[in-house]
């Protein structure tokens, strides 16, 4: 779609100062805002940006609290600018369709797990294919808001991409197990350094529940070819475990291909002046989003969340061969279902959950999903187990897209990155342990416990989800 040329939006964008704005959302920030002079690189870059001249930039300001005049540096100038629309320019459609990509090739990555016959491991040890992609994970929240202040979301461009390219190289080469395991690492990184910045990205973007949900819709849709890819080539075809990772070099490199010229001119600088600093305080960033509570139950949160959908989806398809004994391709469509599911529950229901209000609608999903896990669990027929695991991806999907809006509603913007960095970090390394903690049951004690463990984790997550403070209306929605 064109960019919106309205006289009138772009002289307010440009005027050397802007209106008042208007008073902040309650509980965000503790002190009022003033206008202020906006640095000309950023008017440039809203220029092309601006939103539709249908209602006055200030209406939409994402407006920061002012420092200490003597304390201000050059990333603690405050700025009130407006929010960004996906369809307000093309370089912004162009962006959102490099992140859609990349949750897409995330998403493949995460739910394809083959491994284990061919390397003839235990539960135990396979699940430490589950572990390696913490360290990655961890590095990665420690380093995303340095590489951001440093190289931009450039930066992440070419990093994220690129660790998926070398690990999916090294896994479709069959590599002995340990070096299996640093390629799960460097998928890992990749992952970290891609879900911060373009969950933060998109969640300062309007509309940002139906993005988010788009946007991890993506990845849900990743997630449901990857499995249905690599069942039809292993049970069909008779090709090996790691011809998959063929397609994934290839998908990487295209991710590559179309992200880097969309964040070409997204650098550190640009980055730097838009999300300036709004308090006097001297630590880091990231020191400064640990300081917050929001930041620890949100991390917290998505540890049990992206735990219980990574070990439902990577242990689904054992439980169905194993309990309900259906033949492998069977089991694997359930599989399928699952992350359908999911990819279907966030593209619907993300369009509800801003309407109802998002500490109601979330509480809802959860109590359906438990009622889902109970069916799944206590009826033993392959086929209710099947759609009960689908309806329970449903019910599950827009979960990890509520807690980025939560954080970029709660939170002062330039907090978005280093918090939902570290939380995502946290969802990385539930991913790990819990499929992993599963995987070690299992092995003492039959993979029939992986319902019960799901459903005693889901309690645990839905009582952090209540502990939020309460949610006001998003202010990047219009």
């Amino acid at each position: 779609m064109a960019t919106s040329t309205s006289m009138t939006t772009t002289a307010s964008i440009l005027a050397p100062t802007l209106p008042p704005p208007p008073a902040p959302v309650a509980g965000l920030h503790d002190r009022p805002c003033a206008p202020t002079t906006l640095p000309p690189a950023i008017a440039i870059e809203l220029a092309s940006t601006s939103t539709s001249a249908s209602a006055p930039a200030s209406a939409h300001a994402n407006t920061i609290p002012p420092t200490d005049p003597e304390a201000a540096g050059p990333e603690s100038v405050p700025v009130s600018m407006p929010v960004q629309r996906w369809n307000g320019s093309r370089i912004n459609i162009c962006r959102l369709a490099a992140a859609f990509l990349s949750f897409a090739v995330m998403g493949a990555n995460d739910a394809v797990y083959g491994w284990e016959p061919y390397y003839h491991l235990t539960h135990t040890i396979v699940s430490l294919v589950f572990l390696a992609p913490l360290a990655g994970y961890a590095l990665s929240a420690t380093v995303n808001s340095a590489i951001h202040l440093a190289l931009g979301q450039r930066g992440v461009a070419v990093l994220g991409p690129a660790s998926h390219a070398i690990s999916y190289a090294i896994a479709c080469r069959h590599p002995p197990f340990a070096v299996l395991l640093v390629a799960g690492a460097l998928a890992g990184f990749g992952n970290g350094v891609l879900d911060a910045a373009w969950n933060a990205w998109v969640g300062d973007m309007a509309p940002a529940n139906e993005l988010l949900g788009l946007l991890h819709a993506c990845y849900g849709l990743g997630a449901t070819v990857g499995p249905w890819v690599a069942t039809a080539l292993v049970a069909r075809a008779h090709a090996p475990w790691y011809a998959f990772y063929y397609l994934m070099v290839g998908a990487a490199l295209v991710e590559l291909a179309v992200s880097l010229p969309a964040f070409w001119r997204a650098t550190a600088a640009t980055f730097r002046q838009a999300h300036p600093r709004s308090t006097t305080r001297r630590r880091g960033r990231m020191r400064e989003a640990l300081a917050h509570r929001v930041t620890w139950t949100l991390s917290l949160f998505l540890l049990g969340y992206v735990g219980v959908e990574v070990a439902l989806g990577g242990w689904i398809v054992t439980f169905m061969m194993r309990v309900r004994k259906s033949d492998p391709y069977a089991s694997g469509i359930s599989a399928v279902g699952f992350w359908l599911g999911i990819t279907l529950g966030r593209v619907v229901l993300g369009f509800v959950t801003g309407r109802m209000g998002a500490k109601l609608a979330i509480s809802i999903y959860f109590l359906c999903a438990m009622a889902l896990l109970l069916l799944f669990w206590l009826v033993p027929a392959f086929i209710v187990s099947a759609v009960a695991v689908a309806l329970l991806g449903f019910f599950l999907g827009p979960l990890f897209p509520a807690a980025v809006m939560a954080a970029t509603t709660l939170l002062p913007k330039e907090l978005h990155i280093g918090a939902i960095g570290f939380a995502a970090a946290c969802g990385g390394a539930g991913s790990a342990f819990f499929p992993f903690a599963v995987g070690a049951i299992a092995q003492a004690r039959g993979v029939q416990v992986l319902p019960p463990i799901v459903l005693a984790w889901l309690v645990a997550i839905l009582a952090l989800w209540l502990s939020l403070p309460r949610l006001g209306e998003h202010s990047h929605q219009s």
